[in-house]
């Protein structure tokens, strides 16, 4: 390195440094109060303050709709680690699932064909549902409302904030080169304080209109997030009223299962009504099954004669029994059905379990 090159890098240090300190004396100055302070007028002072209000709220809106998607602060931050390591984020299933999951593995287990079991199946499947409904309002959420906001933070808030920085930095000097004007006791030094002073306002000039471009844009990112916000809250509308239907449909699938065991047991075991409040409607039942028949004369429910031949049937439509002689049946079970003296041909007796009723033929396809 020649002796003309390092000599122009010691000039420049020591400007930068003489820079650094006049800016340090200001500052120390203005917080003891003996040096004046160049203000901004007070539409930029609004701008600066709204500014500050929009990141605050935005930071804090970004981490409570965080906390809302995933309320495990373990797995928030987990998520937070890949997203830096620029990793895919682990796919996890939702607790609806993870609860509708072990309802269909318990209601498996007992036996679809019984009633307890098959009510947790639906159950189950219903929960699943609620599962993926979440799932897909969790993504649109993190799409359309989360990532806005976290973008805005990262990009043009810190932006604001870099030129904001700036913009302070060029204020201490032009104040720094107004207080060298006033002391200088010479006239060379009171023409080159006045040149100084002329350069550090055309700076300080540009880069305030620069910040106040820059700050004035925060009414296009606030109508953004309007717009953000309006997906956000369609995107949880749409999630509630999935619930919501998949609740009624569920509780109108469950009315069946009303179970209601009588106190006495007799030779022939406890009688059970399984009728819902809907079955009372005449002549139909509450499933798309056909009419239901006209009851039967009133039979008591006993145990069968053991030389009575019994028949396995499969259920083809669901059947909500009207009173505590009959008994609900479910599509696709199979149960045990046989003959009683007395009964309406269009009714046959059947047994599920320890349960017994009469049911409609109409409602069954016996096998043979």
């Amino acid at each position: 390195m020649d002796f003309n090159s390092m000599n122009s890098k010691l000039k420049k240090f020591a400007g930068e440094a003489s820079t650094v300190f006049n800016r340090a004396v200001q500052f120390t100055e203005e917080k003891l109060g003996t040096a004046e302070k160049t203000e901004l007028d007070a539409h930029f002072e609004n701008l600066m303050v709204r500014s500050e209000k929009t990141k605050l709220w935005t930071e804090q809106i970004k981490r409570s709709t965080e906390a809302l998607i995933q309320p495990n602060p373990n797995q928030r931050m987990e998520d937070f680690l890949y997203e830096k390591l620029d990793k895919r984020k682990k796919d996890r299933m939702t607790q609806y699932e993870v609860l509708g999951n072990h309802m269909v593995d318990a209601g498996n287990d007992f036996g679809p064909g019984t009633s307890y079991g098959n009510a947790l199946v639906k159950c189950g499947q219903a929960e699943i549902q609620i599962g993926n409904a979440e799932r897909e309002f969790m993504t649109s959420s993190i799409n359309n409302f989360l990532s806005p906001l976290h973008n805005f933070l990262e990009g043009d808030m810190k932006t604001i904030l870099k030129e904001k920085k700036i913009l302070e930095t060029k204020r201490l000097d032009l104040d720094a080169a107004k207080s060298r004007l006033r002391k200088a006791k010479t006239t060379t030094a009171q023409q080159q304080a006045e040149a100084d002073l002329r350069s550090a306002q055309s700076e300080f000039d540009r880069q305030a209109e620069i910040t106040k471009i820059l700050l004035e844009g925060i009414n296009s990112t606030h109508a953004h997030h309007l717009r953000c916000l309006n997906d956000f809250i369609e995107a949880q509308t749409k999630f509630f009223a999935q619930c919501q239907q998949y609740m009624t449909d569920l509780q109108r699938q469950l009315g069946s299962y009303n179970v209601n065991s009588s106190s006495g047991s007799s030779a022939g075991g406890g009688s059970v009504s399984m009728g819902g409040a809907a079955s009372g409607v005449a002549g139909f039942s509450n499933s798309s099954g056909p009419l239901r028949p006209s009851a039967p004369p009133s039979i008591e429910v006993t145990a069968p004669s053991p030389f009575i031949e019994k028949k396995q049937a499969r259920v083809l439509y669901d059947y909500d029994a009207a009173d505590s002689s009959e008994l609900s049946l479910l599509a696709d079970e199979l149960i045990m059905v046989y003959k009683v003296q007395g009964l309406d041909p269009d009714w046959l007796m059947a047994e599920r379990g320890s349960q017994r009723g009469k049911v409609p033929v109409t409602y069954l396809e016996v096998l043979e």
